[in-house]
């Protein structure tokens, strides 16, 4: 049958072409207009997966919290990060076309007015007690919010510490940053005083200096990156509002959009590279491998025109692709290719005997058809295995992969001989072969023992290796740490109080909110609950108290009967000159370092006495305008209302509580939620406490199980249709298992040197396992079918000379991804490049050794015996299987 579809190819050889061409371009239009990548990542799972039902629910609860793009500010001081998220925000929220939400998590007129009352109540008694021994310095702050009265303060000051009711020390803190301030203003730079740095002592920690603004974007997952149009608004505004690292803000996205975003550009900005090296080695190798210009153009065109015909087929079939199903280009290149190279690498060594082109392409087919149609069918069954998983990107991988194999097949026995009968090649020289190998082939034969030996030795030493053989279920790990993205991102995870890796617990409605709190703070790996009573303190009471009693001490003190009206130039120049002056008297001579201080600060403000108004100008707006939000901002902190949940901000409180009533508590882990382990501890833990919590942590570890459960399920299915398929076709155990075993001995030996040269498995390169299974059933395949057709001196063959560049050019289509500066993506190519090697070892080597001499060669060297039963010819069986 495959021998008159070719013989008939040939003869029709304009009729074929004209219908490939035509097939081509109705492809090439119908995969343009249809051509699509949902790069929504939460698809790749099937939606009735337990974890991913707990997902799906608590979206529906919970819709602002999933697909968010958050905006990480960190400022020199705590007032510039205020400053700047809130006018971030407020820039955000004008742009409902991009941006559909807008929060701060960490700020806003509630915590403004509400900041003490959430405290603690140790953290808040400390804090109010640092305010009232703080009420000499505030009174006349408070009474003259400006550079002279800032002066006259310092001058109170001194008087203060030389009549004794203070130290000089307590002036050296304050008088360093009002100096390091006033020296920057001198100079010219940029300059702005803290005043909540410089009430603490000038301590602060990485959260006192760091904002958040959270918001959900309207994404496109019709484009590579669904989030670039929101991420570029945020960008833009950033830089008309000046928020940049030259003002003393720096603006950092992650977040499930960003991240997302950008790994897909790290894809795209290697695509181009990784192309050129695929087609530019592709090329060179074929041409190693044909020796002709017009053998290597013709398989060049089968090829992408079955590529092109595969994309429609695969798009009419699963109407868009997924980040996964997309590498079905790269799969049918590399296996598609083989087919062509099979065929054409036989038509050469036939011509060389046969100088008649039509009758050499028909004695390739008689010679390649059987191998390359049990290859053909092998290669579906694998492929197809995946379609029951729950892996879902892997299940339309391998239903398009799977058709690609049914082009791939059929365009090499109509298009490429076709092509070849149209080109019309010269005839071959010399015979295809490496003549050389016979001599390996031949010493293989002969120390078959020791072969197999000493790989049933190598074998069984590693297999201990495997069980140590570590699987990195975080797939933050195959994502490149310099993006931008990623790196905020594992910035974040180390503090417990800012990583992303937090857990969310639903519970039916807010009375189940605290028993499910207890419960959960009671775990070892926990670090903090937070609910909707975090924002509703129990003891309000007797936070209230200890609040109104410090506004008792500080309310005049904020609140003077006059302030004083702004100061002119040349009084601010006579308050400086006095505050010089009364700080020279206590500096003496300058023998301590305290003093050295004093009399270093008593310069920098006689410098600015002398200096031009705009300069005492800057300097005044340096540090009076965050001087008056401090005091604005006290006076509201120690005005605080009772809290309910009714007075919440409706935003706030739909943070916590669904429309359906149904509450959230957000589980924050301890130490670098970013570790496997404690990822792994952490999810865990949570899970015995609520069995339907969700979150990246157990999307994680859930994801993990369902991933590899599919790649199990698709490996022994596969392992059980290609064992039926070729039970029936080969008609003899011990062939089958020469056409298997091997493929075995090449995964172990894979994964055995995994461990060796220290890379786990992970999401990524474990998809690479199914496609090397699939190139070496079709090369274990070939030897097999070969050896039962008496082929003797294997490595010397033409066979092995296909096979040779075949995997040459399978490896590059695949290898070039080792290039990729993506992580997830190298590591896929590097596990490709060393399962083809071990295939090829057991290929070339063991597969020679299991099999032995081949059945005729073995006839010939038999004496003379009864005539053996009659054994079907290889032809015949094709003829009955196809």
């Amino acid at each position: 049958m495959i021998e008159r579809l070719v013989a008939l190819s040939v003869r029709q050889r304009w009729l074929v072409l004209a219908t490939a061409l035509a097939l081509t371009l109705a492809s090439a239009l119908t995969a343009a207009h249809l051509f699509r990548i949902n790069t929504d990542v939460e698809r790749l799972i099937a939606p009735d997966v337990g974890w991913r039902q707990d997902e799906i629910q608590f979206e529906k609860a919970f819709p602002q919290r999933s697909n968010l793009l958050v905006a990480v500010i960190d400022a020199r001081t705590p007032e510039q990060a205020d400053e700047a998220a809130g006018r971030l925000a407020e820039a955000l929220s004008k742009h409902k076309d991009r941006i559909t939400t807008v929060y701060r998590p960490d700020g806003g007129p509630f915590y403004d007015k509400n900041g003490l009352l959430l405290m603690p109540q140790k953290e808040l008694e400390q804090t109010t007690e640092r305010l009232i021994q703080q009420q000499g310095l505030l009174g006349p702050l408070a009474a003259d919010p400006s550079l002279r009265g800032i002066m006259q303060a310092l001058g109170m000051g001194a008087q203060g510490v030389k009549g004794g009711q203070a130290k000089i020390e307590d002036l050296t803190g304050p008088i360093g940053q009002f100096k390091d301030t006033f020296d920057k203003v001198l100079k010219g730079e940029p300059a702005r005083l803290s005043w909540q740095l410089l009430l603490s002592g000038g301590k602060a920690e990485t959260s006192d200096l760091r904002r958040f603004v959270i918001t959900q974007p309207v994404l496109d997952f019709d484009e590579l990156q669904p989030g670039a149009k929101a991420t570029q608004l945020i960008r833009d505004l950033a830089r008309d509002l000046k928020l940049t690292p030259e003002n003393g803000v720096r603006l950092r996205l992650t977040g499930q959009v960003a991240v997302a975003d950008d790994e897909f550009a790290t894809l795209s900005d290697d695509a181009l590279l990784n192309n050129a090296v695929t087609v530019g080695a592709i090329v060179l190798f074929l041409w190693l491998a044909l020796r002709s210009a017009s053998l290597v153009i013709a398989v060049m065109i089968t090829t992408f025109a079955g590529l092109i015909v595969t994309a429609a087929l695969g798009l009419l079939m699963v109407r868009e692709l997924n980040p996964i199903s997309v590498a079905f280009a790269a799969l049918f290149v590399g296996l598609g290719i083989d087919f062509g190279i099979q065929f054409a690498v036989r038509y050469r060594a036939d011509r060389f005997t046969q100088p008649d082109l039509g009758k050499a392409i028909r004695s390739a087919a008689h010679g390649v058809g059987w191998s390359l149609t049990l290859a053909a069918v092998s290669l579906l069954a694998g492929f197809f295995s995946f379609l029951p998983t729950d892996f879902r990107g892997v299940s339309e991988l391998g239903l398009i992969a799977g058709v690609g194999m049914i082009v791939a097949f059929l365009f090499s026995l109509t298009l490429l001989p076709a092509l070849i009968a149209v080109m019309k090649p010269p005839g071959e020289k010399e015979e295809v072969g490496t003549a050389a190998l016979a001599k390996v082939d031949h010493w293989i034969i002969h120390n078959r023992k020791l072969v197999l030996v000493l790989t049933g030795l190598i074998t069984v030493a590693g297999l201990p290796l495997l069980y140590y053989l570590p699987f990195d279920s975080n797939p933050m790990h195959l994502r490149s740490p310099k993006v931008e993205s990623v790196a905020t991102y594992l910035d974040l995870a180390k503090d417990p109080q800012t990583s992303p890796n937090t857990i969310d617990v639903l519970v039916p409605n807010r009375d189940a909110v605290a028993p499910m709190a207890e419960k959960l703070r009671e775990l070892p790996i926990v670090a903090r609950v937070i609910d909707i009573n975090t924002f509703v303190p129990p003891d309000q009471d007797q936070k209230l108290a200890t609040i109104e009693d410090a506004a008792g001490v500080l309310g005049s003190v904020l609140n003077p009967p006059r302030v004083a009206p702004p100061p002119s130039d040349r009084e601010v120049v006579a308050a400086m000159k006095s505050a010089s002056g009364a700080l020279r008297g206590i500096a003496g001579t300058g023998e301590t370092a305290p003093q050295k201080e004093l009399l270093a600060f008593t310069d920098t403000l006689d410098r600015l006495a002398a200096a031009e108004p705009p300069v005492r100008a800057a300097a005044a707006a340096a540090v009076v305008p965050d001087l008056k939000g401090l005091l604005a901002r006290l006076r509201s902190l120690l005005s605080p209302e009772r809290i309910t949940i009714e007075t919440l901000p409706a935003a706030l409180r739909s943070e916590w509580i669904a429309k359906d009533g149904r509450a959230r508590l957000e589980v924050q882990p301890k130490g670098d939620s970013n570790d496997n382990t404690v990822l792994r501890r952490f999810a865990k833990q949570v899970l015995s406490v609520a069995p339907h919590a969700t979150g990246a942590p157990i999307a994680t570890t859930r994801s993990s199980r369902t991933i590899l459960g599919a790649f199990v399920e698709a490996a022994l299915l596969a392992l059980a249709s290609i064992f039926v398929i070729l039970s029936v076709a080969l008609r003899r155990p011990w062939d089958v298992a020469m056409a298997l075993g091997p493929l075995v001995l090449a995964t172990l030996w894979t994964l055995e040197a995994l461990y060796l040269i220290g890379m786990p498995l992970n999401f990524a390169n474990i998809i690479a396992m199914p496609l090397m299974l699939a190139v070496g059933v079709a090369f274990h395949i070939y030897y097999v079918i070969a050896w039962r057709a008496g082929v003797a001196d294997m490595l010397a063959s033409s066979l092995t000379r296909a096979i040779f560049f075949s995997a040459l050019t399978t490896g590059t289509a695949f290898g070039s991804l080792v290039l990729s500066s993506h992580p997830g993506t190298a590591s896929m190519g590097k596990l490709l490049a060393l399962s083809l090697f071990f295939t090829l070892v057991a290929a070339f080597f063991i597969v020679p050794a299991f099999l032995g001499p081949p059945p005729k060669a073995k006839e010939k060297e038999a004496p003379a015996r009864a005539p053996a039963p009659r054994r079907e010819p290889e032809e015949a069986v094709a003829r009955r299987f196809v």
